[in-house]
Formats: structure tokens, C-alpha cells, sequence
């Protein structure tokens, strides 16, 4: 038994079983687990799971093991319950008693899940679900098109040279496309899924907006302004929208129209109705916000500057520590198609730099915390290359004072992309080390600044403000 098979079986045990587990998805680095009664889920004993970095309570309960090992571990678990990931997993429905108080216990939680979360935080959970599944093709498809810049521009310098070069440059640029060019079809794929209409339909009302074979002589007038409507106007927050419309059409018909033509009329109505509103509605109004909360945002950065940068880069790391981090994933793709790059992801990708910083200090300052350092031995590598989870819920976030100090550090380096202005993004990626093939007009500098600041802000206010004697003299990694 390997030992990421070994993770899956305990912190199935910790969870209350097979029996009570409704389903499992996993994302870059957590096992999402919906469980059927959170009563016999033991957090204790699934927090203290050696390979387990953490735990987030949720709609579903959110085991942090790392990236790679994630993988792995739910797969493993979706061998054992005999399903596919994200699938319902079957139990013995003959104990009719026992699966009503479930369903009971069920609703119960459901109920309270809505009574604590608010109309904004299921919003923001929603669109947050939607793009989890497309971020490891963000980062593939971004670091690969990185590495096409870096080229082109080697290429322009005549720093190198050759055929070869200039065609892997165009093939690079092909699978960077294959990706970024047909975002909101997967949007409306897995809006769709998220919505619980046919994907099929969403990925088609997303092919919609990209306006397919369109000419000048044959370009579709947006009725508001009279100008042509644009290929992508509205952008990704367009194509949610319009396909949470498609979803309420199709449920609807599904319920009146007969099941004999249901399969043909039903994905009819539903794709033109939809098609029509969001090619002469949805997009130009979708536009012109999208356009308006880019302009705000640009605005806030290059106004505020070193202010705006700190905050920025200081309170980021809150919303990675619940989850809600992947909010600003349509954001980034509005500033991208709009400017070419995104000013906003440089500041943010330092919350997780100061966390690194912050480690360092703990590594120096904890030499007596053997557990603590073997933690950070194993979260630090990854932390520099921007995957920040194993270090939030492994280190700094258990032990209360290193994350504030690590969110003071990330507030630095933000401050310092913020003052030097005009650090962007050409593609949505990792952070830390990792984005640097990403940023865009050779401000590599200044975000290597940002980086050096945010861990040097966050060493120096760790090693004086971050510890305590129990962290420097105990073997422990707190409560």
C-alpha cells in the first residue's frame, strides 16, 4: 500500500466512513468530501492525519494533503467507493429508518448551511466551483505561452535565432490558445454543471459569445449603441449569467414538455432563446459592467499605489485561507482581454511570498521545534513556486501569529508592485517564482522586488513579532 493510499483510507475512516460519504472531488491541492452526517465526521483525528496540512469546514469538508499527492489520494478514494470523482456514491437504501433520520440530519444541515451563509457567499462559492477544475489548464496553458514570450522576445532582441525557434514559438502559442482562446466555452461547460443544466448547452452559449465566422460585412449590431458587438463582449461573467438563464429555461422545460420530444425540443428552445437574449442583451450589458469594474480596479491600482498594494497583498491571504481566492479568476481574465494583462494577480501573489518569508523566520527563530521545521521542510519548496495552501494550514495558520505576520509580509511586497505601477500579468498562472515567465513588458525587476520585499517583510516581523516561547522551546505545531 503506498502511502497516498494509506491517506485516503484514514481520512476516510475520520470522516465517518464510506457510509458517510455523499461524494469527492478534489481541486489543486484539497479533497473536497461531501459527507452525509457531519456529527460522525472526527476532526480531531482528521486534522492530526500525518499527510494532512489542513482542514476547512465548508459545504463540503476540505482536506488539504498538497499538489500532486491530492490527486493521488482521491482517486484512491474514488476506487474505493466504486464511483467516478464528483459522482454519488451508492449505499444500502433497504434501512428505511435509517436513511430517513440521514436525509433528515441532511436537511437539517442544508438549512443551517443557508440560514449561515449569505445570497454574496454562495455567489461567490458558485463561480469559485466553476473555475477550481480549470486551473491546472490556467497554469499549464499559461507557463507554456510564458515560455513562448520569453523566446519571442529573445527572438526580437537577437539574442537567438533559427527557424526552429521561431516555429516552437507558434506551437507553443497554438496550445496556449487551445486553452485561453475557448475560455468561455469550458466556462459554460462547467457553469452548466454548476447550474445543473446539459453542459453540452452551456459550452454552446459560451461558443456563442465568441461570435464564430463573423465578418465586418456581416457583423451583428449591439442595440444599445449601435457600434458591432465584439467577439467575447461581456466576457466570462456574460456566459455565467447567461447560462444560469439557460439553466431555469431548461428545467422548466423539461417539466411541460413530453418526454417523447423532450430531447428535441427542450436543447432547441433552450439554445435559441438563450442564444438571442445573450447576443442582444446579455453581452452588451455584461460589456459595459465588465469594462466598468476593469476601469475601477486599474483605477484603484494606479491611484492608490503603494496603498492600495499593501492592502491588496495583506488581505489576500484571508480569502485563500477560506477558499474564496478563485472570486478574482474572472476578473484576471476581463483585465487580460481588455489590456493584455492583469495588474491585479502581481500584487495578490504576494500574500503568498510573505508566507514564505514568514516560514524562513520559523525555520531560524524554532531550531528546538523539530515537527515544526520538518513541516516547513516539506512546505516550503512548493511555497516559493506559489502554492501557498500547505504552509497556511501546515504552518502559519495553526500557530496564529506567523499568519498575521505572513499577511503583513505579503502587505509589503504589495506595496512595493503597487508603487513601482504597471507590473501585469499576460496570463493567469502560479505565483511566486512560478509567474515570472508570465509577467508581462519585461517588469521582471520590479516583481522580483515585490517577491524579495514580501519575504524579507515578512522574516523581519516574524523573527521579532511571530513567535512565542512555547513555539521556540516545545516539539509542537500548536492547537
Amino acid at each position: 500500500m503506498t502511502k497516498e493510499q494509506r491517506l485516503a483510507e484514514d481520512i476516510i475512516k475520520a470522516v465517518g466512513g464510506m457510509d458517510n460519504m455523499d461524494s469527492v472531488i478534489n481541486c489543486m491541492t484539497r479533497v473536497r468530501i461531501k459527507v452525509l452526517d457531519e456529527d460522525k465526521v472526527n476532526y480531531d483525528n482528521l486534522k492530526s492525519t500525518e499527510g494532512v496540512m489542513g482542514v476547512v469546514k465548508d459545504e463540503r469538508i476540505q482536506v488539504v494533503v498538497g499538489p500532486g499527492t491530492v490527486n493521488k489520494v482521491a482517486q484512491h478514494m474514488s476506487d474505493l467507493s466504486g464511483v467516478k470523482l464528483g459522482e454519488t456514491i451508492p449505499h444500502d437504501k433497504s434501512d428505511f429508518k435509517t436513511n430517513a433520520e440521514e436525509r433528515a440530519k441532511k436537511n437539517k444541515a442544508a438549512v443551517k448551511s443557508k440560514q449561515k451563509n449569505g445570497k454574496f457567499n454562495r455567489v461567490l462559492k458558485v463561480i469559485a466551483n466553476i473555475f477550481i477544475p480549470l486551473i491546472p489548464a490556467f497554469i499549464g496553458a499559461g507557463l507554456i505561452g510564458g515560455i513562448g514570450a520569453v523566446l519571442s522576445n529573445l527572438l526580437a532582441a537577437h539574442m537567438i535565432s533559427g527557424a526552429w525557434v521561431t516555429q516552437l514559438v507558434t506551437i507553443f502559442n497554438v496550445i496556449k490558445d487551445g486553452m485561453l482562446a475557448y475560455l468561455a466555452i469550458f466556462t459554460g461547460i462547467n457553469a452548466a454543471k454548476e447550474f445543473g443544466a446539459t453542459p453540452g448547452l452551456g459550452g454552446v452559449i459560451g461558443g456563442t459569445t465568441l461570435l464564430t465566422g463573423l465578418t465586418e460585412k456581416t457583423a451583428i449590431t449591439n442595440i444599445f449603441t449601435g457600434e458591432p458587438l465584439q467577439a467575447g463582449q461581456g466576457g466570462i461573467l456574460g456566459v455565467i449569467f447567461a447560462v444560469w438563464i439557460l439553466s431555469m429555461i431548461e428545467k422548466r422545460l423539461h417539466k411541460i414538455v413530453p418526454n417523447a420530444i423532450d430531447i428535441i425540443i427542450t436543447p432547441t428552445i433552450s439554445l435559441l432563446v438563450t442564444g438571442l437574449m445573450t447576443i442582444f442583451i446579455f453581452m452588451p450589458i455584461a460589456g459595459f459592467i465588465s469594462d466598468g469594474l476593469v476601469s475601477v480596479i486599474n483605477g484603484i491600482i494606479n491611484i492608490g499605489g503603494i496603498f492600495s498594494g499593501f492592502i491588496i497583498g495583506a488581505f489576500f491571504l484571508p480569502l485563500v485561507m477560506v477558499g474564496l481566492h478563485h472570486i478574482f479568476t474572472p476578473i484576471h481574465i476581463e483585465m487580460i482581454n481588455q489590456s493584455g494583462a492583469t495588474y491585479l494577480l502581481p500584487i495578490a501573489a504576494m500574500s503568498g511570498a510573505g508566507q514564505v518569508g514568514a516560514a524562513l523566520a520559523l525555520w531560524v527563530r524554532c531550531k528546538k521545534n523539530t515537527t515544526l521545521r520538518n513541516t516547513i521542510k516539506g512546505a516550503l519548496p512548493i511555497g516559493f513556486l506559489g502554492i501557498g495552501e500547505p504552509l497556511i494550514y501546515g504552518v502559519t495558520l495553526p500557530l496564529g501569529r506567523p499568519f498575521i505576520t505572513a499577511c503583513i509580509g505579503g502587505g509589503i511586497g504589495g506595496a512595493v508592485i503597487g508603487g513601482i505601477g504597471h507590473i501585469g500579468a499576460k496570463a493567469i498562472g502560479p505565483s511566486g517564482v512560478s509567474l515570472l515567465p508570465l509577467i508581462s513588458d519585461n517588469m521582471y525587476l520590479g516583481y522580483i522586488a515585490g517577491l524579495l520585499a514580501a519575504y524579507i517583510g515578512g522574516f523581519i516581523f516574524t523573527y521579532f513579532l511571530g513567535t512565542t516561547k512555547d513555539m521556540r522551546e516545545t516539539d509542537s505545531l500548536g492547537d
